[in-house]
């Protein structure tokens, strides 16, 4: 056991971010409580306390269809050095002649609660081990048809339990693989937004909104915090919308023209990710800045999705101050121009392309020295730097520009190919405004950010097809009904590569090894894409590259090569071999779908 001075809000603190999604998921209200007569530091054992209250809560949960599970914390009344965890719980009960034998390993209450619930597994064995263990018990309290009460004692502080099972001993080494239960209650009652609650439509300023109001549109079905993130809107001298139901994002947004959207995952009827679809799927609110607020961890799915930013919500409101300091400052500030940094040439050419849908300017400059050059001599309101996989030559870039007088509150959005390291990603973060990762939705995220710095949205043309072609409504109809040509060796490769690519329309020709490849394109198959493994054997993708190239017809066709990731210098071996890209193993599909759209855009 590992004795260490604990403390009772911080556990509290824990098990509300584990449970409270859960139980908001299934109507249920969770309390805790903790007696002002109990001192809050105590000597325990974190992990196993922390595991048998994960599993009586879980338990509560699990068999509580509705009302309430409480967690109340009180000094043992019989003895007061020690603590009592009390779980409460509104449930199904537990006949008495079943009380006695339920602690036993896979015992339950009878067949049709099995059925009904599921299972409980060695928790409850394990947790009466973990309680002995502790120098304490666990205790139950519970009426049929009236619920449940745990009770987990502990002492205070650490006791000589003088003899321990041999039985015990094993069940809790076992603990680690199957007292975690919370995860069988997500599954079991998964998160479905057309059988949560839909709340009463909360007052708000739409029927005062009037020409030239800056409004914040608020996509949120708990009505208090709804009506906090109101009422702080309306201190920053905004006006703001509040709809409680996924379905009606999209249309208030259409309606109102928020320059920001808040937008929670857990709503009825549609849940936030397909709120997000539509709104940038929508040329007339595909520009607004989203910032996604949750209290599940979800940062890197939501900026994936084309967020902004990612809000936890417990912290939420501690955050606001800086949300409105970012939307207030890009509506400040008169768009000029936008400075690409890239060495790349094609991947440029694809970033000013999806870009000119906006009002601006582009500049685009291929290393340090002369994006310094440009920054002194044009007024640049935004700069977009490509690191590729961040390198000491990239922070001396980004080192550069801040140092310049006049420059260090210039807008940096930094642009690689690289999911980064959390230490990676704060060294950035000392110099950059905005970090976005090469994935399929890269380019729309990309256009966001510039659109948020900038405060713009895309040029009303009366040129239908311009609109349509580039910009965020290119993105989905890039790779539409195009032919990739996939050689690899390994079967199960290809197969998933056309997974993958079919609900985007893409056609997958596939190829065994190089010659294969060579056939097809002989062949007259017309191809617009190659995705080359380059360690085939018989020829591999070196050779096949060179002998692709040597066809006149095939000069500028665009070929991605994919190479084993710990190949040191593979990229410039693969480009010196004819690649025009290359992608490392194993192949995200999200930055395959990125790389395919940068390669496709033209055609």
């Amino acid at each position: 056991l590992d004795y260490a001075s604990l403390d009772l809000n911080d556990i509290l603190s824990d098990l509300n971010s584990l449970f409270l999604p859960i139980v908001q998921e299934k109507g249920l209200i969770l309390k805790t409580n903790i007696s002002d007569k109990v001192n809050q530091r105590f000597q325990g054992d974190r992990l196993r306390i922390d595991q048998v209250l994960r599993n009586l809560i879980s338990n509560a949960i699990k068999f509580t269809k509705e009302g309430e599970v409480r967690l109340e914390i009180y000094e043992d009344p019989s003895d007061r050095d020690r603590l009592v965890f009390a779980v409460v719980d509104s449930g199904i009960g537990i006949p008495l002649e079943k009380q006695k034998i339920l602690f036993e390993a896979f015992q339950q209450a009878d067949g049709p609660t099995r059925r009904k619930f599921g299972g409980t597994g060695l928790g409850l064995s394990i947790s009466r081990e973990i309680a002995r263990l502790l120098g304490g018990e666990i205790r139950l309290e519970s009426e049929v048809g009236k619920g449940s009460t745990f009770l987990f004692i502990i002492p205070k502080s650490k006791v000589e339990v003088k003899e321990i099972l041999t039985k015990e001993q094993r069940l809790v080494e076992e603990i680690s693989s199957e007292v975690e239960e919370v995860i069988e209650i997500v599954k079991e009652d998964t998160y479905n937004p057309v059988t949560i609650r839909i709340p009463e439509e909360i007052p708000d300023d739409r029927d005062t909104v009037a020409e030239g109001d800056k409004v914040i549109l608020i996509v949120e079905d708990d009505v208090n915090f709804a009506k906090a993130l109101l009422k702080y809107t309306h201190t920053q001298n905004y006006k703001g919308v509040v709809v409680v139901r996924g379905d009606h994002a999209l249309p208030a947004a259409q309606k109102y023209h928020p320059v920001a959207i808040l937008l929670d995952i857990q709503l009825p009827i549609m849940d936030g990710w397909a709120v997000m679809d539509q709104l940038k799927g929508n040329k007339a609110t595909r520009h607004i800045p989203v910032h996604i607020m949750s209290s599940l961890e979800v940062k890197k799915e939501s900026l994936l999705k084309g967020a902004i930013d990612f809000i936890n919500k417990p912290v939420a409101l501690e955050q606001m101050t800086s949300v409105f300091q970012k939307i207030e400052s890009a509506l400040s500030r008169s768009p000029k121009k936008v400075l690409i940094v890239e060495e790349n040439p094609k991947h440029a050419s694809a970033l000013s392309y999806f870009l000119s849908s906006f009002n601006i300017s582009l500049e685009v400059k291929d290393n340090v020295e002369e994006s310094i050059t440009a920054l002194r001599t044009a007024d640049v309101d935004c700069v977009i730097l490509d690191m590729g996989v961040p390198d000491e030559m990239g922070y001396h870039t980004l080192e550069a520009i801040k140092q310049h007088e006049g420059l260090e509150n210039l807008p940096i959005i930094i642009f690689t190919g690289k999911n980064l390291s959390k230490a990676e990603e704060l060294k950035i973060k000392k110099y950059a405004d905005s970090v976005v990762v090469k994935t399929a939705h890269s380019y729309q995220r990309i256009l966001d950010e510039v659109g948020l710095f900038l405060h713009l949205i895309e040029v009303n043309n009366s040129d239908d097809a311009r609109r349509n072609n580039n910009g965020l409504g290119a993105l989905t109809d890039v790779l539409k009904g195009k032919k990739v040509l996939v050689a690899d060796d390994d079967v199960r490769n290809i197969f998933s590569i056309t997974k993958a690519l079919e609900k985007f329309q893409v056609k997958v020709i596939p190829a065994m090894d190089g010659k294969e490849a060579l056939e097809v394109l002989t062949s007259g198959e017309p191809i617009d894409i190659v995705l080359m493994d380059m360690m085939m054997p018989e020829m591999d993708g070196y050779e096949t590259i060179k002998n692709i190239r040597q066809h006149v017809d095939y000069a500028r066709l665009p070929i991605i090569a994919v190479t084993a990731k710990s190949m040191i210098g593979d990229r410039e071996k693969c480009i010196q071999a004819g690649a025009s890209d290359y992608i490392s193993k194993p192949v995200d599909i999200d930055q395959l779908l990125s790389l395919l759209r940068v390669w496709l855009y033209e055609n």
